[in-house]
């Protein structure tokens, strides 16, 4: 498949999120100013920052995979990592918000909540939604190596959970209403939303720690020996080392130094490296590989069994 051809496949996965993002967005609001529900007000804001998550993962797919140029050397891959950082603190805001109106409603304020059958209707098409643009992101993700659509994909597929927490939660006050003596679940909207920010809060961590891992540029755990293992197993080369990773959105850049017989022409160890470069490519797919070349000294020579 042509780069545009990849391109295009995740342009179109990144847009089709936007518009269920944009769909889903609206319903919930829509209900849930209807029915005065937090659970589900709750959720409408966590859509609208999928909204905001989607537009600018739709973007940065399209800035990161720009070839570099005279002011970026490295290409525009460190985008990715930058619209997830900003995902991060809209949605850390976002669940400040909700805790804080959760606390007020359990413990200072009486707001009463109706429960309809939009309430559920909403909810459930929440979950048919996320459920078919999380499988579509994350084919495209695994597809293309793209960190930016895997984000959207996981931050969707943890969406379905936070709807079933607020189904639970209208269940409650349906209960409360018809069942003698479970007058206290008429709280049970406001707890689902507490849990559904809970949710939001750890996901978010998780993409924030990866986020800042990857802006410092933390080399994928393993890889680094994975990479010497291999290089150093094949025929013709020494030794290994001062292998460093730099990640880059969805693909990485690779330095290393190996040590190969002195002797060898320009033009074998010109392919040698080419091999290296190959090896390098299948253990980490989507890499730029530079390799610095180090003669072997005759007194140095050893011949270990290759493969």
């Amino acid at each position: 498949m042509s780069p545009t051809q990849a391109q295009q496949e995740k342009n179109n996965a990144a847009g089709s999120s936007v518009l269920a993002a944009i769909g889903l967005t609206s319903f919930k609001l829509v209900v849930g100013i209807l029915t005065n529900s937090l659970g589900i007000l709750a959720e409408a804001a966590h859509s609208a920052l999928d909204l905001v998550a989607a537009l600018m993962t739709f973007f940065a797919v399209r800035v990161s995979d720009k070839p570099a140029d005279k002011e970026h050397h490295f290409g525009h891959g460190k985008v990715e990592n930058l619209s997830a950082l900003f995902e991060t603190v809209l949605l850390l805001a976002t669940s400040a918000w909700i805790i804080n109106e959760a606390v007020q409603r359990l413990f200072f304020k009486s707001v009463e909540v109706e429960t309809s059958i939009w309430s559920f209707l909403v909810m459930g098409t929440s979950i048919a939604i996320d459920y078919g643009r999380s499988r579509m992101l994350y084919r495209a993700a695994k597809k293309y190596n793209s960190q930016a659509l895997e984000a959207d994909a996981l931050h969707f597929s943890t969406d379905i959970w936070s709807s079933s927490v607020v189904i639970l939660g209208l269940i409650g006050l349906t209960l409360a209403k018809f069942v003698p003596g479970l007058g206290w679940m008429h709280r049970a909207d406001a707890v689902a939303a507490m849990v559904v920010a809970l949710i939001v809060i750890f996901i978010s961590g998780e993409l924030g720690w990866r986020t800042i891992q990857a802006l410092l540029d933390a080399a994928p755990e393993g890889k680094t020996e994975e990479i010497i293992s291999s290089v150093q197993r094949m025929k013709g080369i020494s030794d290994c080392h001062a292998v460093r990773i730099r990640p880059s959105g969805a693909n990485w850049f690779v330095d290393m130094h190996v040590t190969m017989d002195g002797g060898m022409s320009l033009n074998e160890s010109h392919e040698l490296t080419e091999k290296i470069e190959r090896k390098v490519q299948e253990l980490l797919p989507g890499s730029d590989v530079t390799v610095h070349v180090e003669p072997l000294e005759m007194s140095e020579k050893k011949d270990p069994a290759r493969d």
